[in-house]
């Protein structure tokens, strides 16, 4: 899977979780994530981790998860990259 079609993934993964009013195309690599949805709350989080996790076949480390991950969406795919990569 390349960087768009992860990028794609992660946007509508996001959207289904959080129950965004909006579609995956309205959202970039550049959309922030924390302080910009309400929805994104620490019980959110974890939703997108797991569900992310079982999207991507991989387990996240406590210690990898940090602020800047979900900082906007670019920093949550290059995470995924990331861990499918180790």
């Amino acid at each position: 899977m390349n960087r768009a079609d992860i990028t794609e993934s992660v946007k509508t993964l996001l959207v289904d979780t959080l129950s965004l009013n909006l579609s995956p195309a309205e959202l970039n690599e550049e959309t922030p994530l924390l302080g910009n949805f309400p929805e994104f709350d620490s019980m959110a989080i974890v939703s997108v981790i797991t569900s992310l996790e079982e999207t991507f076949e991989f387990m996240a480390q406590d210690d990898d998860l940090t602020a800047e991950v979900f900082e906007t969406i670019g920093s949550l795919v290059d995470f995924v990259i990331q861990q499918q990569n180790s």
